[in-house]
């Protein structure tokens, strides 16, 4: 089996991650309001992608008043362009960047299953990947790569 090319980076949880969304955020020119942290935050405290719609009612459930979905897009948009989230196309799902500020292009490995999802890196096929687009006259090239299976909890 082929050894996958480590993209090395310090992967943050608990506040520590908060802490680097938010620097990383503001070093980008960005303003850390208090509804990006509360959405950022909610974010982070799922283990598997979820939905703008699912964070949406969780804030709203929160604060006592509908905190609108079109507005969590807005802002988990930002935190995507950001690299503070990933979108998982597949799923039209988000998944919290443990890493904030590390910008490489991960391989999604999520299960069919319990919907767990993980990433690997592999900066050989995510860069032959780039510069195949980027050959083919495409800027900004950004491969998103997601492979769907069974985890293996699921696969026992």
């Amino acid at each position: 089996m082929a050894t996958a090319h480590k993209h090395s980076h310090h992967e943050h949880e608990g506040e520590a991650l908060i802490t680097a969304a938010k620097r990383s955020l503001e070093e980008q020119g960005e303003r850390w309001t208090g509804m990006r942290a509360e959405v950022f935050e909610e974010l982070a405290k799922h283990s598997r992608p979820v939905s703008a719609y699912d964070i949406a009612e969780n804030l709203s459930n929160q604060r006592g008043s509908r905190v609108a979905p079109n507005s969590v897009y807005r802002i988990l948009d930002i935190f995507v362009r950001g690299n503070l989230a990933n979108r998982i196309e597949s799923a039209n799902a988000f998944l919290v960047n443990s890493h904030p500020g590390c910008r490489h292009d991960c391989i999604f490995l999520i299960c069919d299953d319990c919907g767990a999802a993980d990433h690997i890196d592999d900066d050989r096929l995510t860069g032959a990947l780039r510069n195949a687009g980027t050959e083919a006259g495409f800027a900004e090239v950004r491969p998103v790569v997601e492979l769907r299976g069974l985890c293996g909890s699921c696969a026992r």
